[in-house]
């Protein structure tokens, strides 16, 4: 395995701080984006669920979302009193995603017909966005996600920049997994329920007793289930041609 620390040049603006993991064989290889929760940064999901993807021969690419780890501003720039404020971090967020999403399609390691996406908390409801909106994500696992709170703020202007029932709806047959504690008091299991439910089959919905940081055995168990699905899918196909730079 080795991990290589890159920065995207997606907009043409701020470079986005990346960790590209890729197992120490020989590819093309299936591949997932990971995503992190609030407050967290690309380290940790590199160093969970990104190391047990690549020991089941599966690359990975864990970024820093906007206002997160070592981007610019940090989260004191955000006032959460400014919805606006906070739509437009959340359109960047699911914009780089997109971009680090064609990154893998376009990288010479990785097999573009074979790429999934993993997200933690705030990770898992913008993974299952990008997910809706992208053919070529083939997988979803979300991690200590759900639907949206019954007393979230602005929650029609919400549900019309990023509503989680209609995301998982237009996942349209592609497999998804679930990985969520039974003791979560951030999001909370009624919301886990609402969501699997929204969905289609093939879903799977995988309870741990726990809050909402899930245990190793989980995270195993979802990079697991992650290359198993990935290497169930079809052969390769040429990728797209590049819009990613790399610094």
């Amino acid at each position: 395995m080795f991990d290589m620390e890159l920065h995207l040049d997606i907009d043409g603006g701020e470079l986005v701080p990346a960790i590209l993991q890729v197992p120490d064989a020989t590819g093309p290889f299936p591949a997932v984006l990971v995503l992190h929760g609030f407050s967290s940064d690309k380290e940790r999901m590199a160093d969970s669920i990104g190391r047990g993807l690549v020991a089941r021969g599966v690359a990975s690419l864990a970024i820093d979302l906007p206002l997160h780890g070592s981007r610019e501003g940090g989260l004191d720039a955000l006032s959460f009193r400014n919805p606006l404020a906070v739509v437009q971090a959340w359109r960047l967020a699911v914009r780089e995603a997109h971009r680090a999403i064609d990154f893998l399609a376009e990288h010479r390691s990785v097999d573009a017909n074979r790429i999934g996406i993993a997200g933690y908390s705030l990770g898992a409801y913008l993974a299952l966005i990008v997910a809706a909106n992208s053919k070529l994500i083939k997988a979803v696992t979300l991690a200590a996600g759900g639907d949206l709170p019954e007393q979230t703020p602005f929650a029609s202007l919400v549900r019309t920049v990023a509503d989680p029932q209609r995301a998982a709806r237009a996942l349209a047959g592609r497999p998804l997994l679930m990985v969520n504690g039974r003791y979560d008091r951030r999001v909370l299991p009624d919301q886990a329920r609402s969501l699997y439910e929204a969905a289609s089959e093939p879903k799977e919905l995988r309870w741990y007793d726990g809050g909402h940081w899930p245990p190793a055995t989980a995270i195993n168990g979802a990079a697991e289930w992650l290359a198993r699905i990935l290497r169930a899918t079809a052969p390769a196909v040429d990728p797209a041609p590049g819009r990613v730079a790399i610094s």
